[in-house]
């Protein structure tokens, strides 16, 4: 069975890869790729330095720990902590956040709304910003044995629907779970995809469906680099970290094919190290990049109360 901290510091490991070349384009990567845990770069921060991705992943892990459950609320609360006082943080600082999560955030705070009525319901607030932390809701949903398909979504459309509420946001959040939960079950990772298909997915829309048709109706694996995008539309996030794992061989030369797609390297390299932590496991990483990266005993400890936590009795 998988260890929590497995798929975390795959998590974190990536998002520290990708913040020194986040925005930079996918050409300026072919000509000066990155091959190391590096550190200036676009915010000119020290090497390992993570960012919003695996703040709000850490923020969620910490609710979950002192609430032992999924309190949407007290999550929000937890984000705000981040977003005011910089807790969370790889330095102390924020460098980093969405304009959907600020925007539902501020509406939580100043209107004093329930957290799942927060956040943004509009075509234009399909950013990834909800996707990058649901990795936690996973876990919990796993060891936790939650096996209704209702239930699942419910918690995923509750978590996601903090900052990202439309249902394009919340699918793939539905997706990337549902994928995590049948990989945590020792599945391969093919057979896990074609797990995914299969599911019943008719709690959302036809149009957001097949807003996902490359992914759950075609072989996402088989389409060529130059048509996989990696921009922060969450959709787009999800087909390039798919795309990435179903051609991937180890965790360490993936991870770094994901920085180097270029644009929102920090997000892509983020949830695919997840995905790829749980599949070849924290030990496969290389060392200096688990030793570099900030905060790494703080990460662990977080993540050693969290396995306890979700793996006490239902």
């Amino acid at each position: 069975m998988t260890d929590v901290k497995d798929g975390i510091i795959g998590f974190a490991i990536g998002d520290a890869l990708g913040v020194p070349a986040e925005f930079k384009s996918r050409d300026e990567l072919k000509s000066y790729p990155i091959t190391d845990m590096i550190g200036d770069g676009t915010y000119n921060v020290p090497a390992g330095t993570w960012s919003d991705d695996t703040s709000m992943t850490l923020a969620t892990i910490h609710s979950i720990i002192e609430t032992g459950t999924i309190d949407t609320n007290d999550m929000a609360d937890k984000f705000l902590k981040w977003y005011r006082n910089g807790e969370y943080t790889a330095t102390g600082k924020i460098f980093d956040i969405g304009r959907t999560t600020i925007q539902a955030l501020a509406k939580y705070e100043l209107r004093l709304d329930d957290a799942v009525n927060c956040g943004g319901n509009g075509e234009y607030d399909n950013g990834n910003g909800s996707l990058m932390r649901i990795l936690p809701i996973a876990y919990y949903i796993y060891y936790k044995q939650i096996k209704d398909d209702n239930k699942i979504y419910k918690i995923v459309r509750d978590v996601s629907s903090i900052t990202h509420a439309h249902e394009i946001s919340v699918l793939g959040c539905y997706i990337y779970v549902r994928y995590c939960l049948l990989l945590l079950d020792g599945k391969d990772k093919f057979e896990s995809y074609n797990g995914i298909k299969k599911l019943d997915y008719s709690m959302f829309s036809e149009y957001a469906i097949n807003k996902y048709s490359r992914i759950l109706q075609n072989n996402i694996s088989d389409i060529p680099e130059d048509d996989i995008s990696s921009s922060g539309y969450v959709v787009s996030t999800l087909e390039a970290v798919i795309w990435l794992f179903l051609n991937a061989d180890d965790y360490n030369t993936t991870i770094l094919k994901a920085v180097n797609l270029g644009h929102d390297t920090d997000t892509v390299a983020a949830i695919i190290g997840g995905i790829l932590g749980i599949y070849y496991g924290s030990i496969s990483i290389r060392a200096n990049w688990k030793t570099t990266l900030k905060k790494n005993l703080y990460i662990l400890d977080l993540c050693n109360k969290f396995d306890k936590v979700i793996n006490d009795s239902v």
